[in-house]
């Protein structure tokens, strides 16, 4: 890896970060807030949340065992893959690489930092090697992205070749695992110590079932996380966030159960669709969702929006043409499903 001040953009190394009031008496007792222009009334609304998540920090510490100032917060997961493009890429002059097909909003920051994204195309088994990933890199390239289990595939990518990726880059590597918890594959962010260079992104949204709450998370060296705390808005996170965050962290067992029933789920759906004569083909997934290719996905997908029902088209995505995503529901919303699509 080439040293951190190296990758990231001059402007950022040395940017004065804004500092809250809440920033400047951290770690101090305080009785009296005069200090914010905040309003006294209406407690605890009132008051501007704690900057930092450092309690919400130190239960997600817990459960993902992960150091506290190893650990970013943001607004959704689509914060935390931002700021990766704001810290370490210059607009019209880096580049980034990326697996193809994968969670599209990779695409959509890099045109939003005016960022030239290089897509790689994965192979028939939805995988990828370390060779063409690297090949597609340049002196200019800063970041490479893999999302595993990928979106909308549903496979996870062989974790040796990640590896190969991380260790042969001098770059960044972002590795999104917001679907790992159902998983059979280790998490890579107990490697954090092993590759500074890496960033694992993980979110509350899938089997935390907290998607509305707005939670993302990306585990990183310290160097990285402060440079991430530099960039982001002072009060990304908001209270409400950060106690709903709070109540789902302290019942991770319950978690572990909705897992457990989606795998089920899961397992049942895709042999459902095998046996339907409108599905041709379910790709393996450790995922809370599969990759099934249809005769038409097309109608298909019109006629169950006609009955209510709604799936994800991803026709138009390279490699998955003809392809629905279904995500795994409620026992009732599955069989619903089944039942619509037996009918065609």
């Amino acid at each position: 890896m080439k040293p951190l001040q190296e990758l990231t953009r001059p402007n950022i190394w040395s940017l004065a970060p804004y500092s809250s009031a809440r920033n400047e008496y951290a770690g101090r007792e305080a009785r009296v807030f005069l200090d914010a222009n905040e309003n006294p009334y209406n407690n605890p609304f009132n008051r501007y949340p704690d900057p930092l998540q450092l309690e919400v920090k130190a239960a997600i510490s817990k459960v993902k065992g992960v150091p506290v100032d190893c650990i970013f917060l943001g607004n959704g997961s689509d914060e935390a893959i931002d700021l990766p493009y704001r810290c370490f890429c210059r607009p019209g002059v880096d580049n980034v690489v990326a697996i193809e097909p994968t969670y599209g909003m990779y695409k959509v920051c890099a045109d939003i930092n005016d960022i030239e994204y290089r897509p790689v195309l994965l192979d028939e088994h939805y995988q990828i090697t370390a060779d063409r990933l690297l090949a597609a890199c340049d002196q200019h390239t800063k970041l490479i992205w893999i999302c595993s289990p990928n979106n909308p595939t549903g496979n996870n990518i062989v974790r040796e070749e990640i590896v190969r990726v991380i260790e042969g880059f001098e770059g960044i590597v972002i590795v999104d695992e917001a679907y790992s918890d159902f998983s059979s594959q280790p998490s890579l962010r107990q490697d954090l110590q092993k590759y500074p260079n890496l960033i694992v992104l993980n979110t509350m949204s899938k089997a935390w079932g907290c998607a509305a709450i707005r939670l993302g998370m990306a585990f990183a060296s310290k160097d990285i996380i402060a440079l991430f705390n530099k960039v982001k808005y002072p009060y990304n996170v908001n209270l409400l966030t950060q106690r709903q965050a709070l109540e789902a962290l302290s019942d991770p067992f319950q978690v572990d159960k909705w897992v457990r029933i989606l795998k089920l789920e899961r397992d049942r759906m895709i042999e459902a669709f095998q046996l339907l004569p409108i599905c041709k083909h379910v790709y393996p997934t450790e995922a809370n969702f599969f990759l099934a290719k249809m005769t038409d996905a097309q109608t298909i997908y019109n006629a169950l929006v006609d009955q209510g029902i709604i799936v994800r088209n991803r026709t138009r995505v390279q490699l998955c043409k003809d392809c629905l995503r279904i995500t795994v529901g409620t026992k009732t919303e599955n069989n619903e499903l089944i039942a619509a699509l037996r009918q065609m």
